[in-house]
């Protein structure tokens, strides 16, 4: 089945406001992913699909405020409406792919229409001088393309896109210089050195900004302001145009906040016409 934005979004508003352990935000992110079935798992399936034990399937229903998991579970059904919304995607595998990357924008157009973190993450940013834009192994394309085009309107980016002893180097001289905000990119599989550089970031007093592939991954300890956007996951590899789409919508936000970023921009295009950059 492919979960409609409505059902991942209920989901949502379900965990907001609960402080959940590490484990607990594992089966939360495991049920989002897992939205138009969850209401119809049985707690041993919901434990197998997270990789917990079923005693923690038990204890999160609790920390979520229900009796058990019944409850839970009975509350999910309830919630559901009946009909399209649990129907199963029509077409080849291929399409069906399609379908479900489509549906991760419909929840993220849904997510947005709040738009006061997005908004405030891009004052942040545009406050940063440096601003280091952090995205290892998986999340290292969408950073070096939020970094590509921040480049042109920001007058310090600086792109974090390898692992290993010199990255807590670079973290360093960048707070040295000035900077004040992270921008991390955060998409699974999580490497365990994105939590180590995360973790220094924080405690060199930088506040870390991170678009992930939900809002209960092992990441969110380790941010200041996380913005969810799911990641398609019925190919071999993860498809993430949701999380792609909303760094450039977080590139906006920070272009508003910043007063010359339309002369730079100006200026670029007129140094890149003066030296024929581009092909007419």
């Amino acid at each position: 089945m492919t979960a409609s934005p409505n059902a991942s979004a209920r989901l949502h508003r379900l965990f907001e406001g609960h402080r959940l352990t590490p484990t607990q935000r594992r089966i939360a992110h495991c049920m989002v992913r897992q939205a138009a079935e969850a209401p119809f798992l049985s707690s041993v399936e919901l434990a197998e699909l997270a990789g917990v034990s079923q005693p923690s399937v038990t204890r999160f229903a609790v920390a979520l405020g229900f009796d058990g998991y019944p409850a839970l579970r009975k509350h999910l059904r309830d919630a559901a409406p009946a009909g399209p919304e649990t129907a199963r995607g029509t077409g080849n595998p291929y399409q069906q792919a399609i379908q479900a990357e489509i549906d991760n924008l419909r929840h993220l157009s849904s997510l947005l229409s709040d738009p006061t973190p997005v908004t405030r993450a891009g004052h942040l940013l545009a406050a940063s001088r440096p601003l280091p834009v952090l995205g290892l192994r998986s999340a290292a394309a969408q950073a070096r393309a939020f970094a590509y085009f921040a480049a042109k309107v920001h007058p310090d980016i600086r792109l974090l896109d390898e692992a290993g002893s010199l990255l807590h180097d670079r973290l360093d001289h960048a707070r040295h210089s000035g900077a004040t905000a992270l921008l991390c990119f955060a998409l699974p599989r999580h490497p365990r050195e994105l939590l180590d550089a995360l973790s220094h970031a924080r405690s060199l007093g930088l506040t870390v900004i991170t678009i992930a592939d939900g809002a209960f991954t092992p990441i969110s300890a380790h941010c200041d302001l996380l913005l969810p956007a799911p990641v398609g996951t019925h190919l071999v590899f993860d498809t993430v145009s949701a999380p792609m789409l909303l760094g450039q919508v977080l590139l906006e936000a920070m272009c508003d906040d910043l007063p010359d970023a339309q002369s730079r921009l100006e200026q670029f295009d007129a140094r890149a016409a003066a030296r024929g950059l581009f092909v007419e």
